[in-house]
């Protein structure tokens, strides 16, 4: 397992404009620390980390936190159906995320981490401290060479989410991941989605940008409502045989709305919001009209 700049330049080609990120997080890696990526959705944490397992070519075992993740379905439990007829030996323990982490020396990644409950952050805790798991009537399972603990969180999103302690800060090496630019998420909407890098995709975008500046919106969408505008957008002008104004606001309302959070208060819905800030962007025209001016079908959306 080497954690080097040979692997940086492996991430980089699948990650946009993010070297600075993954060259402190490979740094990281390569000394030995845990490590938790701090950012809002979207923002490619769980993305750069699969590609460095992958370029790194280490195990990667990828946990989702939640609420119902207990510590026995981390570190694994006993078969109850072996243990009437074979009792509590070694071989009737089935081995949860975390235990077959630590055996194999894996990268474990939790994701949404501020979701877990506290007896479970508990548990990581004691891993990253003593390298080991400690199982009631199974013992002792010392860390293999390689397992490292890396975990995500939005510290953005109260619903459902817990304070992390200073215990769990004060054992992980803090990365934090902020959006990326106009250029670099017109780029990633680009790519994920098919569509061409050029006008449309990158209003798009700047729509998806000014949710997360609006005085009306609390949490506004990430660059996928970008991705997932245009998808609809190509689809949706197949299905009219027209790529007008109307179609355009149509996918953003879809790829939009359900993506923000009004402030408690606001007069007014997502879609108003919205199709104001549509309307801001792709001006106040004609919406049967083509929002680019060159024709029936926008740039970066096909007819068919």
């Amino acid at each position: 397992m080497t954690f080097d700049l040979t692997v940086v330049d492996a991430v980089c080609e699948h990650v946009v404009g993010r070297r600075a990120e993954i060259e402190v997080v490979v740094a990281a890696l390569a000394a030995d620390r845990h490590i938790l990526l701090e950012g809002p959705p979207g923002t490619g944490k769980s993305t750069l980390l699969r590609h460095l397992a992958a370029s790194a070519e280490v195990p990667f075992v990828f946990v989702e936190g939640n609420a119902e993740l207990t510590p026995a379905r981390l570190a694994g439990q006993f078969d109850p159906a072996r243990v009437l007829s074979d009792g509590y030996s070694p071989d009737v323990f089935v081995d949860g995320p975390l235990t077959e982490a630590v055996r194999d020396g894996a990268l474990l990644y939790v994701e949404e981490l501020n979701r877990v409950p506290e007896e479970t952050l508990n548990l990581l805790i004691t891993a990253m401290s003593e390298r080991e798991v400690n199982v009631p009537r199974l013992g002792r399972i010392p860390a293999a060479d390689g397992f490292r603990l890396v975990a995500a969180m939005n510290p953005f999103d109260a619903v459902g989410t817990a304070r992390i302690s200073a215990a769990v800060y004060d054992r992980m090496c803090r990365v934090a991941m902020s959006y990326q630019t106009l250029q670099e998420e017109t780029l990633v909407a680009s790519k994920e989605s098919g569509a061409a890098a050029g006008e449309l995709t990158g209003r798009i975008v700047e729509m998806v940008r000014a949710t997360r500046d609006h005085p009306e919106i609390r949490i506004g969408s990430s660059v996928r409502g970008a991705i997932d505008t245009l998808l609809i957008a190509e689809q949706l002008s197949a299905i009219r045989e027209s790529g007008s104004a109307q179609t355009m606001l149509d996918s953003a309302l879809a790829g939009l709305s359900g993506r923000i959070r009004v402030h408690e208060g606001t007069g007014r819905t997502a879609e108003e919001i919205i199709t104001e800030i549509f309307l801001s962007i792709f001006g106040d025209q004609d919406r049967g009209e083509d929002p680019s001016g060159k024709g029936s079908t926008p740039a970066g959306v096909t007819a068919g």
